[in-house]
């Protein structure tokens, strides 16, 4: 089988068409899957494009979409917080998210944070996308997550791995949908190889390979590869590139 695998779109469709057109995705006759690892939303303006060609990708059977720290943060501000625009949700687009998916403008929003949760609940996103995203899928060699697979912190020293992690709670993975893998991977190696995104590359590269700086003009937002893990969030909003990598399994 054949993985074309991205991460954190944040709403930037027409980079993440035209990096799947770099791909080979859309010429592909063989047998193959999309698998986007989370974070679909939240920082660019073409949400309902990004929706549309989401909904369309699931009807084909080869979307496999696995659950980010942002689809998360649409829940909580639909449910939870009934469509008020705290601090957070606006820091990290979410609510703008929501108002492009509703039509709703802040104002009107503001004043009517009910129907505006109500309109939110029902988008595609919250009542057919959301629900289809499991938090990993896993192959023979590759487990692909968002953040990282659920594991304890050591007060602040780095992380340890268990094994029973796939039997994980919803309270775990959401914590686990933060986790920084290149951080992660340095103390808890999963045994396959993790597939992830959440943190931008360029952190890795300069960090871990003391390769040009975690942002400016030498940031490297290519894929992360190091032994356990591949990360791909290029910051999209910042480097104006999704990466798409191919992989065989």
């Amino acid at each position: 089988m054949k993985y074309y695998v991205a991460a954190d779109i944040h709403g930037f469709y027409s980079i993440f068409r035209e990096s799947l057109e770099q791909a080979g995705y859309f010429s592909d006759k063989g047998e193959s899957r999309l698998v986007i690892l989370g974070d679909l939303f939240d920082r660019g303006n073409e949400a309902k494009e990004l929706q549309e060609f989401i909904l369309q990708q699931m009807e084909t059977g080869k979307l496999m979409l696995i659950k980010g720290n942002h689809e998360d943060l649409f829940q909580q501000l639909v449910t939870e917080d009934h469509g008020l625009p705290y601090d957070h949700h606006i820091h990290n687009g979410t609510y703008d998210t929501a108002l492009q998916l509703t039509g709703f403008t802040r104002d009107m929003a503001k004043m009517q944070n009910f129907a505006f949760s109500l309109a939110a609940r029902k988008t595609p996103y919250y009542s057919q996308i959301i629900p289809s995203m499991p938090d990993y899928h896993e192959t023979e060699h590759y487990i692909f997550v968002h953040g990282w697979i659920p594991c304890i912190a050591d007060g602040g020293t780095g992380f340890t791995y268990y094994s029973e992690w796939r039997d994980a709670d919803d309270f775990e993975w959401k914590r686990a949908h933060w986790i920084n893998g290149m951080d992660a991977v340095q103390t808890c190696p999963g045994g396959k190889t993790i597939v992830c995104g959440h943190w931008h590359t360029s952190y890795g590269h300069a960090k871990y390979e003391k390769r040009g700086a975690e942002f400016g003009p030498d940031a490297d937002y290519s894929p992360y590869v190091a032994p356990g893990i591949i990360a791909l969030d290029a910051c999209t909003v910042l480097s104006g590139k999704i990466n798409v990598i191919v992989l065989e399994d």
